[in-house]
């Protein structure tokens, strides 16, 4: 188990690292982005960080490991470092946003079949899709509902 920490300090030491994490984490989960999108995407995904009313962090040792953001109810993102990935870190994230913010939706690509895997083991399930995300790319998106509360790793 790993202690989760909400960040209200939001410098460019912690963007820049938790940018890192957001980079390693989408190589191994978002095939549909090009690497031009990855660039594109990167100093809007940075201002997201900074922006977002809750951020919470989990370190191991002195580094940062993962990273989550919530808005209300719902989990705006989370991203886990490559290397960190398939050790229940995401699974402890959603619990947190789930029990101590109250968090029961959350959005998806539509192609990221690992997240969606991920989200409905938790007890998300598909209430919506959109055909292009936020900034108006095809990049369809499924909205997730929590139905179901299901505790598993």
């Amino acid at each position: 188990m790993y202690t989760i920490q909400c960040q209200y300090n939001r410098n460019q030491r912690l963007l820049k690292e938790l940018g890192k994490i957001w980079l390693s984490a989408v190589k191994t989960s978002h095939f549909f982005l090009t690497e031009k999108d990855i660039q594109k995407l990167y100093p809007l995904v940075l201002d997201a960080i900074y922006n977002v009313p809750h951020l919470l962090t989990i370190k191991d040792e002195n580094k940062h490991i993962a990273f989550m953001g919530l808005e209300q109810k719902n989990i705006e993102m989370l991203f886990v470092a490559d290397f960190a990935q398939k050790k229940g870190i995401g699974s402890q994230l959603v619990d947190h946003a789930i029990n101590a913010y109250h968090c029961n939706t959350i959005t998806v690509n539509e192609e990221n079949s690992i997240a969606l895997s991920f989200y409905q083991k938790k007890g998300f399930s598909i209430i919506n899709r959109y055909e292009y995300d936020n900034l108006g790319n095809h990049f369809p998106i499924l909205e997730l509902e929590l139905k179901e509360r299901i505790f598993s790793n």
